[in-house]
């Protein structure tokens, strides 16, 4: 779930060749934003939002809860995060609408109303009324929620440097994070909420979806669902009959798919690829996109990521439940964890391509689900996920785009500033979403974060500032 459509269209050279495009050098006045501010029209009936920033001078579109920055290029044009124009459109000198580039030269998406507010919540991490910011750390609150709570002291982290990642959160260090949570042998030490989140708000997963659905299988598989890990996919999606016809096609297993290995031409980093994510979300029938897709190579031999895999798997988990993904997840995960709050509107096709089918979780949550995954399935000495199943899910069982890969986990290493490196695994979302887990330091992180479509610090805080400091 890396790439959005219409205003917040990114694609993957943007993430390497942003220096080379460079900042614009048109500048605007924050007066001069504002003056674009209102609410629009949307793709499908929808609406979203346009605000001026006052931290950075920069408009945001916003979309539900998510903000996509838009940078000055030239008089009425902004650059989203793919480098392509959206224009503003006036008459009379009043801007009534906006048109972007890519679609139909007669689109344009009117201004339904200039009169829109904002809180100052979204822009500032903490709200200091004029005062100076300075950190007070505080046990996290014990809650009737099956997670045990404990002081930093102690616990082998860096009591200074979390001050100072704290610090560089609210300084704009480190922009745009809703969250941070630490679990340490066995308890939260840690948790901080930033701009309008809280322990009770729901955040967007994105991509770290990928590794909720992993763990489905794996219980599908123990339920006796799904036979095993190397039955072909398309034993369990009877209903349809892809087109361009392939004999591989009928060689791509579970395994496949959990692994990104299926063949498919798919590569949701390339937006030229047949099979890239937002060629599929604007589709009647993602699996159908997907089955239909020619294949590019054998599958289990080169991994490619792409996010049609799991919608494959996603469907198959319903077909052979005969439950909604929703209900299936309640059931034999969430409710295994004590999870009530949460979304999944899992329905494949275009009225969901603004949420990706992914699932929304609190950030206590989404460390539980982490906390599963370090103690091998267990939850409350109960084997929710399968053992060997989990612990081959945190395993190499590909490569991706460079990165050891599990089954819809990342199985990724990193380097302190002096040197050490400490193996890790991660389930990541577009935007900074991370559960990251270290084994050999029973270690959990969370974070949460609005970084979409752009460059996230998640990774690069928990560098600095909780692996930094960390005594071994």
């Amino acid at each position: 779930m890396k790439i959005c459509r219409y205003v917040l269209i990114v694609v993957f050279v943007y993430c390497i060749n942003a220096n080379s495009f460079g900042q614009s050098a048109y500048k605007v006045s924050y007066t001069n934003i504002k003056a674009y501010e209102g609410l629009y029209q949307y793709e499908n009936h929808k609406t979203l939002q346009m605000a001026a920033s006052p931290v950075d001078t920069m408009l945001y579109a916003m979309i539900g809860t998510s903000m996509y920055k838009l940078r000055p290029y030239s008089k009425d044009v902004f650059l989203n995060g793919g480098n392509n124009q959206v224009q503003f459109i006036r008459d009379k000198g009043k801007i009534i609408g906006y048109k972007q580039q890519g679609d139909k030269p007669d689109t344009v998406y009117k201004l339904i109303t200039p009169k829109v507010t904002f809180s100052d919540k979204i822009w500032y991490a903490r709200q200091l009324n004029g005062r100076k910011f300075a950190y007070q750390y505080k046990i996290p609150k014990q809650k009737d929620d099956g997670l045990k709570t404990g002081s930093i002291v102690n616990s082998g982290l860096d009591t200074s440097l979390i001050h100072t990642l704290i610090n560089r959160i609210v300084d704009n260090t480190y922009p745009g994070i809703h969250s941070i949570l630490i679990i340490k042998n066995g308890k939260l030490v840690l948790e901080e909420y930033f701009y309008e989140y809280d322990a009770e708000k729901l955040q967007e997963l994105r991509s770290a979806t990928k590794s909720f659905s992993s763990a489905l299988v794996g219980i599908a598989i123990n339920k006796g669902l799904i036979t095993n890990l190397n039955t072909p996919m398309l034993t369990y999606l009877p209903e349809y009959h892809p087109e361009n016809p392939d004999p591989r096609k009928n060689q791509i297993t579970i395994k496949n798919l959990l692994t990104q290995q299926s063949g498919f031409a798919c590569y949701d980093y390339d937006p030229k690829s047949p099979g890239n994510e937002s060629k599929m979300y604007p589709t009647n029938d993602w699996i159908k996109f997907m089955l239909d897709l020619p294949m590019a190579g054998n599958p289990g031999e080169a991994a490619s990521y792409c996010s049609g895999n799991i919608q494959l798997l996603d469907k198959i988990i319903e077909n052979v439940s005969h439950q909604s993904l929703h209900d299936f997840a309640q059931q034999n995960l969430f409710n295994q964890l004590g999870i009530t709050h949460f979304v999944w509107n899992y329905a494949p096709n275009k009225n969901h391509e603004d949420d990706y089918g992914q699932v929304c979780l609190t950030p206590r949550d989404m460390a539980k689900f982490g906390l599963l995954y370090l103690n091998a399935g267990i939850w409350n000495n109960k084997q929710v996920v399968p053992k060997e199943y989990a612990m081959q899910s945190l395993s190499k069982q590909s490569v991706v785009d460079g990165i050891n890969y599990g089954y819809l986990w990342w199985c990724e290493d990193l380097t302190a500033p002096n040197g050490v490196k400490y193996r890790g695994i991660a389930a990541k979302g577009n935007g900074g979403q991370r559960i990251f887990i270290w084994p050999d330091e029973n270690m959990i992180a969370v974070v949460t974060a609005g970084n979409y479509n752009t460059q996230s610090t998640a990774n690069k805080l928990l560098i600095e500032c909780v692996l930094g400091g960390l005594k071994k």
